[in-house]
C-alpha cells in the first residue's frame, strides 16, 4: 500500500489532469476506497489546496482556484516546456516582459541542476529578433481559452480585415496558434449563423462571458478549416496549382498560414492559396521549389504570363 504523502501526491497530479472527476473514477483511478479517498481530499484542503466538491450521483471532485497558487508538480519536459514558454511571452504578449522574467527566475531557482543547465543553454544562446506579429493582451487570450473550455457565449467587439467595426456574440470551441505568432478563435458566430475564425488580435476591450450554449458538431477538420479561412478565403486574388510532388514531401515547406496543401497522387499534390496581389500569389507558388500548373482560375491565367514575361527579361539582361 502507498504511503500517505505517495497517496497526496499522485491524487494532486490526477486532479490537475483535468478539470472535474467523479468520486468512484477518482477512487478507480487512484485504487484506493471511497472513504480513504475523502481523506486525501481532506488532508489535501488542509495543506492549503481548494477542493470542491458536490454531492449526488452527479457530483465529484474539482481542484478550484483558491486566494494563493499551491505547488504544482510538473515533470522535467513540462518544466523545460515552461521555462521555452516564458521566453516566449517576454515579446508575445503586451505588459508581459517583467512578469515572464519573474516567474522564470523563480523557476530557475527550484530546478534540478540537470534541467538548469539545459534551460541556461536555451537563455544564453538565444535572441529576439523584432517581427510584425501582433502584441496580444494575455488576459483576453485566457478569457477565450476558458469559454471554449467551459462553453460558454462570448460577445466582444471586432474589426474585420477591411476594419470594419461590429459587435459578435460567438460560441467558441478552438484557439488556433500559427508558426507566424498569431492566434485565431474557432467559433459559430450568432449573428451570423455561421462558423468564423476570428483574429485574436482584432478584438477589442475584455470580451464579456455569457451563458452557457450546447455545443454543436464543429467543422469536421478544424485544422484544415483554420487553414483554409486564414490563407485562402479571405483574399482578393485566389488559386489553385497542381504541384509536380507529393504532398508528405511538401508539408514542411508550406506551412498552414500559406495554404492548403492535399494529395492528389503518389507524384502530385494540389495547392490552394491566396493573396492580394498575383505577383504575391505566383511568388508564394514558385517558393515551394517545384514545377508547377495553374488549375484555376483561367482569368488569372494572361496575369501569370505577363509576370512570366517579365522574369524572361529580367534573366536575359547582361
Amino acid at each position: 500500500m502507498l504511503d500517505t504523502s505517495t497517496r497526496l501526491l499522485r491524487l494532486l497530479s490526477v486532479l490537475q489532469s483535468r478539470r472535474s472527476w467523479t468520486g468512484a473514477g477518482l477512487a478507480e483511478r487512484l485504487e484506493v476506497t471511497p472513504r480513504t479517498l475523502r481523506r486525501d481530499i481532506d488532508r489535501l484542503r488542509s495543506l492549503g489546496y481548494m477542493v470542491a466538491a458536490a454531492a449526488g450521483p452527479g457530483g465529484g471532485y474539482q481542484l478550484s482556484r483558491g486566494s494563493a497558487l499551491p505547488p504544482l508538480l510538473l515533470d522535467d519536459d513540462e518544466a523545460i516546456a515552461i521555462a521555452v514558454s516564458l521566453r516566449s511571452a517576454m515579446d508575445a504578449f503586451a505588459g508581459m516582459s517583467q512578469t515572464a522574467v519573474s516567474a522564470l527566475v523563480k523557476l530557475n531557482q527550484l530546478l534540478p541542476s540537470r534541467l538548469r543547465k539545459r534551460v541556461g543553454a536555451l537563455q544564453a544562446v538565444t535572441v529576439s529578433v523584432g517581427g510584425t506579429a501582433p502584441v496580444l493582451d494575455p488576459d483576453t487570450l485566457t478569457t477565450l481559452a476558458a469559454a471554449c473550455r467551459d462553453q460558454c457565449q462570448l460577445t466582444f467587439d471586432y474589426r474585420d480585415r477591411a476594419g470594419r467595426a461590429s459587435t459578435r456574440t460567438v460560441e467558441p470551441v478552438r484557439l488556433a496558434h500559427t508558426g507566424n505568432r498569431r492566434w485565431y478563435l474557432v467559433a459559430w458566430d450568432v449573428g451570423r449563423t455561421a462558423w468564423r475564425t476570428l483574429r485574436v488580435d482584432r478584438i477589442n476591450g475584455r470580451p464579456a462571458t455569457g451563458a452557457p450554449f450546447r455545443p454543436r458538431p464543429p467543422p469536421p477538420d478544424v485544422e484544415r478549416y483554420v487553414a483554409e479561412a486564414i490563407s485562402y478565403a479571405p483574399y482578393r486574388h485566389r488559386a489553385r496549382f497542381k504541384l509536380a510532388a507529393a504532398a508528405a514531401a511538401l508539408a514542411g515547406r508550406i506551412p498552414p498560414w500559406v495554404g492548403v496543401l492535399e494529395p492528389l497522387d503518389a507524384q502530385h499534390s494540389l495547392l490552394s492559396i491566396g493573396a492580394e496581389t498575383p505577383e504575391i500569389l505566383i511568388a508564394q507558388v514558385i517558393m515551394c521549389g517545384v514545377d508547377f500548373e495553374l488549375v484555376e482560375p483561367e482569368h488569372l491565367r494572361p496575369r501569370f504570363q505577363e509576370i512570366a514575361s517579365r522574369l524572361n527579361r529580367a534573366a536575359l539582361v547582361s
